[in-house]
């Protein structure tokens, strides 16, 4: 958001939707108490009709948090959400969500309903807007989301596959298969973004410098973004189909790895593959990716190095083949070959291609 007044308006809208994000979750409360049914969307809709006068909320906005508080809860799993808090030390950051009908953009000028909030437009909006929200970040800086509905890209005719194996020391180890068996790697280096400042952070937050800790994790969330969108967006220009493992970042955290885990961020990764990789015409999905540093690309035998004393172990010589191999680049490797296999696709190595199976 542009200007400073557009930001106490939001924050009292956003003050409004916590509380019927609240009513929604004393809603879903009550329900357990009385071992009644789960209150469903419609259901919360139904109980709220009526109090966007009340809160100071367009109905289509009180209808729209009620969607997403039931779309939450399933998705977590759990039978009752947080409260979202408005105000102290741990209040909730502010969400304003919207559907089509409720939004208008003219120029850099987004209306809401009667209220009208100027936008830092960087570039035009193509296609249909079909919802979105404003969401504060945790510097009190306000962004208008939307959510556009554009033409699905034809699939590209490119014919290289690569696989990515996820790790700690190097953040993602890519793997590029072409038609002729020729491997080509593609390395996103170790993301030590937080680390880098971790030691002005501290200081930071003994001097009390409340406002400087927020900027500085803001820099380093914003250094780990711009590496992963070049990295992701050159790879979704030149390959054919991307396949990705599915690590477990809860596993690593739990692990003792937490700081470089969450440093990598491995999610926001994937979900950058995925959305790219279908504006593109690239196929993207996630692979099981067990056993694929143990087996050998080259031939299939599982002879690489095991267990947590394994993990030391960076290089290995395959018994069966004789084959040299770095173990992350061999783990791609595999995971592009499993990802074709899954989904029908032709792997450069298979018989039918002419080729001998790519090895690193």
């Amino acid at each position: 958001m542009k200007d400073k007044r557009s930001g106490q308006e939001l924050c009292r809208l956003g003050n409004s939707v916590n509380t019927v994000w609240n009513y929604c979750n004393g809603a879903q409360r009550h329900a357990l108490r009385h071992n009644t049914k789960w209150p469903s969307a419609r259901d919360l809709q139904d109980l709220t009709r009526g109090s966007g006068k009340l809160v100071g909320l367009p109905a289509q906005i009180v209808q729209a948090v009620c969607k997403e508080y039931v779309v939450k809860r399933r998705a977590a799993g759990k039978p009752k959400l947080r409260w979202r808090v408005s105000r102290g030390a741990k209040r909730s950051l502010g969400w304003v969500p919207f559907t089509s009908q409720d939004i208008v953009l003219d120029g850099a000028v987004a209306q809401l309903r009667k209220q009208r909030f100027r936008l830092w437009k960087h570039r035009e909006i193509e296609g249909r807007i079909k919802s979105g929200c404003f969401a504060q970040d945790a510097r009190g800086r306000w962004y208008c989301c939307l959510v556009v509905e554009v033409e699905r890209p034809p699939v590209t005719n490119r014919t290289e596959i690569r696989g990515y194996d996820l790790g700690h020391d190097v953040c993602a180890t890519g793997a590029g298969v072409a038609a002729d068996g020729s491997v080509t790697t593609h390395i996103l280096p170790r993301a030590t973004f937080y680390r880098d400042l971790e030691e002005r952070i501290a200081e930071a937050q003994r001097r009390g410098r409340r406002r400087q800790v927020k900027t500085l994790n803001a820099k380093a969330a914003n250094c780990r973004k711009d590496a992963q969108h070049k990295f992701t967006r050159a790879a979704v220009g030149t390959a054919g189909a991307i396949f990705v493992g599915n690590i477990s970042s809860t596993w690593q955290v739990k692990s003792g790895r937490g700081k470089a885990t969450l440093d990598a961020s491995w999610a926001r990764l994937r979900n950058q593959f995925l959305y790219k990789g279908e504006h593109a015409g690239v196929p993207v999905a996630e692979v099981d990716e067990r056993y694929t540093t143990q087996d050998c690309s080259a031939c299939g035998a599982r002879g690489g190095p095991r267990g947590i004393e394994g993990l030391a172990v960076r290089r290995w010589v395959c018994g069966e083949c004789g084959a040299d191999h770095d173990r992350d680049l061999n783990a791609a490797l595999n995971i592009a070959r499993l990802g074709c296999e899954t989904h029908g696709l032709k792997w450069p190595g298979s018989p039918s291609a002419g080729t001998e199976r790519p090895s690193c």
